[in-house]
């Protein structure tokens, strides 16, 4: 015959339950983030080496010293490199970066977002078409498709030409400012396209129908309901395209010129041709704090619900 426990035990029972079932709850969610961080260790160590590591080297290297040859020793570390970024070049190729880093965004933000709405109000099957013509680019290399538009913006190219019969160019369009910033948004326009097209396409289209029922012109409409709803949108195809934009050396060199170079390609001429790491290291700290400071102005701004 069974034994029933005296009553004033049962509470004692549920509690030391409780606590073995806690237990193994907190056992359960250890081995599954040990599970997890074996999994992603082959990825930590490969960033370690690959970019933290080198990241640490190019810090490191914006105070090291510079010597009379040429040479970057670590020792003896200063600010000297630091001092030399309010130089006239340094900056005049600053201010050059940013405005054509911000005009590449502003020209990219008008072209995409008329095209990712288009998208996202098209049948699925048309839908997914227009997308796979939007991500053709990225099936060949970047620096082959900006080689084929130096040959088309030469003084006998195809564009040139045709601007010339048209009575809308004088033959100058390569190694100006013009044709670098038409290399990056070119370049760079499907970034703001595809983040545009996934934040339109989630708008919840009966808000702009109880809009217009309520008199709104759609204008009005656009404005209130639409264009809120998609600003997750514009400000994550925003970074996108400022960010590498603002360090661009690709596009620069080739459709720029020595004249139109931006601080990619400063950097460049820093360690390759000057010799002087501490100065191109400096630069390229400052540059990565800009990125930094930008993502983290993304992330603040509701990027992140996107």
């Amino acid at each position: 015959m069974p034994v029933e426990a005296p009553p004033g035990d049962a509470p004692e029972l549920e509690d030391t339950t409780e606590v073995a079932t806690l237990g193994l709850e907190h056992q359960a969610e250890r081995a599954k983030a040990r599970q997890g961080f074996l999994l992603g260790l082959p990825t930590i160590v490969y960033l370690l080496i690959f970019f933290v590591a080198p990241l640490g080297f190019v810090v490191a290297y914006s105070f090291a010293t510079r010597t009379s040859t040429g040479r970057t020793e670590l020792r003896d570390f200063n600010l000297n490199a630091y001092a030399r970024l309010g130089d006239d070049i340094i900056m005049t190729v600053a201010w050059r970066s940013l405005w054509m880093a911000v005009l590449a965004t502003l020209i990219c933000l008008v072209l995409a977002y008329p095209l990712a709405y288009f998208i996202s109000t098209r049948s699925p099957a048309v839908r997914n078409m227009l997308l796979v013509a939007v991500m053709i680019p990225f099936w060949s290399n970047f620096l082959i498709r900006t080689y084929a538009w130096r040959v088309l913006l030469d003084s006998d190219g195809l564009v040139t030409q045709g601007l010339e019969l048209l009575g809308l160019g004088d033959g100058r369009i390569l190694f100006t400012s013009n044709a670098v910033i038409l290399g990056l948004v070119y370049g760079y326009l499907p970034f703001m396209v595809l983040p545009l097209y996934a934040a339109i396409e989630r708008v919840d289209w009966s808000l702009v129908e109880g809009a217009r029922d309520l008199y709104a012109s759609g204008w009005a409409a656009f404005r209130r309901v639409v264009w809120p709803l998609s600003r997750p949108g514009v400000i994550a195809g925003s970074m996108l395209v400022f960010v590498p934009s603002f360090g661009a050396y690709v596009t620069p060199a080739i459709l720029g010129g020595n004249k139109e170079g931006l601080l990619g390609s400063y950097i460049v001429l820093q360690f390759l041709s000057a010799r002087n790491g501490p100065v191109g290291s400096a630069v390229s700290v400052v540059v990565l704090g800009v990125m930094l400071v930008s993502t983290l102005i993304y992330f603040r701004a509701g990027g992140k619900n996107l």
